[in-house]
């Protein structure tokens, strides 16, 4: 009996040993389009504080800054082709105050709204998490919340 007990756990333990183990997937930047690096890479920094990074290629084309809990957001300069820019398709930074971070706004003199559009309106979700949109100088929709 303990012959056979035996024999059976050493054919289950090389079964799960032959299994292929998958990693799952995750996200480490985000890569974004635009068309005047300089005018991108300050608008990053000063409405999110965003730090600029190392980045390999040194070619003036590419600036990656560091946008916390170890990813990236790579921006990248190229021959401007215009974009198709949809509300829906858009990146998402939560703040910890969201008071402070729409003061910042003001001072910067950049405008949001709520979902529908309306101008200086703050989006109650039913969990009580607050939204705002802004676009950045190549007309990407960036939401903000305080789900921090």
């Amino acid at each position: 009996m303990k012959k056979t007990i035996f024999s059976i756990l050493t054919i289950i333990s090389l079964g799960i040993m032959n299994q292929t183990v998958i990693a799952q997937a995750k996200i480490t930047h985000l890569a974004v389009y635009v068309k005047e690096i300089k005018r991108s890479s300050e608008f990053y920094t000063k409405v999110f504080d965003f730090k600029e990074i190392e980045e390999p290629f040194k070619d003036g084309l590419h600036v990656w800054l560091d946008i916390g809990n170890n990813l990236s957001m790579h921006i990248i300069q190229a021959p401007w082709e215009p974009v198709s820019i949809n509300k829906n398709n858009h990146i998402c930074f939560s703040v910890p105050d969201m008071d402070t971070f729409i003061a910042n706004l003001d001072k910067l003199k950049i405008e949001y709204s709520d979902w529908p559009g309306n101008k200086g309106k703050i989006n109650i979700r039913p969990d009580g998490v607050q939204q705002i949109y802004i676009q950045d100088p190549d007309g990407y929709w960036i939401e903000i919340n305080d789900e921090y």
